[in-house]
């Protein structure tokens, strides 16, 4: 049940027209003399933001359309060129630029799957139908992705909990429909 597909944040244009967009990754810092940079990679794994070449790059609230035309996997991470930024200074100036691309155009999960996007948000109820707070984000932590609860009105408390998303076991049932996660965990489990 419910493998994860990580994209922050979710990105509503001002403009009915225009979709929503989703982050698969951000501009870094740059790399050489010939207007590379470091791609920091939301995706799992990190290699699929490889094949996707038109962006719209959202930085400080400023939005642009991009086109990657090169990047590769250089030893632990992710480098890119941008067609038209072809110098150091030119990067500089896109630095921490989220790259995104239309949520139409993300690949359709089954049905026991989740892009980190869609379970931003949802509610989080124990087996005692204590309600425990939203997931506000999750984080990958190499044995098992983690849910960051936060409180909320109507919750239970003013704790933050850190729930680990293993399915079967913690994790009992995703209702995106009704924007519930149920899970079997005590609320005083790591507070």
């Amino acid at each position: 049940m419910a493998r994860l597909s990580p994209n922050e944040g979710v990105f509503r244009s001002g403009i009915d027209r225009t979709p929503e967009l989703v982050s698969l990754g951000r501009i870094s810092s740059p790399y050489g003399v010939k207007g590379w940079f470091k791609l920091v990679s939301h995706t799992q794994p990190r290699e699929n933001i490889l094949a996707y070449r038109l962006f719209t790059g959202v930085v400080n609230g400023v939005s642009r359309m991009l086109e990657m035309d090169e990047a590769k996997v250089h030893g632990k991470g992710l480098v890119a060129h941008l067609v038209g930024f072809d110098t150091p200074e030119d990067v500089r100036l896109m630095t921490g630029m989220e790259l995104m691309i239309p949520l139409s155009d993300l690949p359709e999960l089954s049905s026991e799957d989740y892009y980190w996007h869609q379970l931003q948000g949802l509610k989080v109820v124990n087996v005692a139908g204590q309600f425990l707070g939203r997931i506000d984000s999750l984080m990958e932590t190499g044995a098992n992705d983690v849910m960051i609860v936060k409180p909320c009105e109507g919750g239970l408390d003013k704790h933050q909990r850190l729930i680990p998303w293993l399915p079967d076991h913690v994790v009992l049932k995703v209702d995106i429909e009704n924007k519930i996660v149920f899970v079997d965990w005590e609320a005083d489990y790591l507070i």
